[in-house]
């Protein structure tokens, strides 16, 4: 028995890096970049606005300046962590974001933004993986960084 849960955790410790970011990049950035949609859609019939006025009541930022920062922080950054592209600073913004949601909005629905936060933490800290442009960014810096000019193909 022993053995079989070494194995297991053996094939679990194996999990790529790579995939992981890859599935938190695109996970989370998908459920903020769809309530930037629907912020979108809510702009013509005043639902965004009266969200802000009504139910989300942030303190101190007027309600009208905060939807339009909400909408513009969740269009702008999912895109970036889709691409994988400044990732770090993408989910350290929506990070804050996040506290922001749980602490003066929606208080008591921690297990969700727990969730958002452990997959923006593990971008924070690892980075986008391989399949991203900040690796190919950070690969040709290394290369520039090491041996000159990187090698033309």
């Amino acid at each position: 028995m022993t053995r079989f849960f070494s194995a297991l955790i053996g094939a679990m410790e194996r999990i790529p890096h790579d995939l992981l970011a890859l599935l938190a990049r695109f996970s989370v950035g998908t459920v903020f970049f769809r309530s930037g949609l629907l912020k979108v859609e809510g702009w013509t019939d005043g639902t965004t606005i009266a969200l802000f006025k009504d139910e989300y009541k942030l303190p101190v930022i007027p309600p009208e300046i905060a939807a339009y920062m909400a909408t513009a922080a969740e269009l702008a950054l999912p895109p970036l962590l889709f691409l994988g592209i400044f990732t770090r600073f993408a989910g350290l913004a929506l990070l804050l974001m996040t506290l922001v949601i749980q602490i003066f909005v929606y208080p008591n629905a921690f297990d969700t933004h727990g969730v958002w936060a452990v997959s923006l933490l593990y971008l924070m800290k690892y980075g986008a993986g391989i399949a991203s442009i900040d690796h190919w960014l950070e690969s040709r810096l290394r290369d520039t960084a090491v041996g000159g000019a990187p090698a033309s193909k």
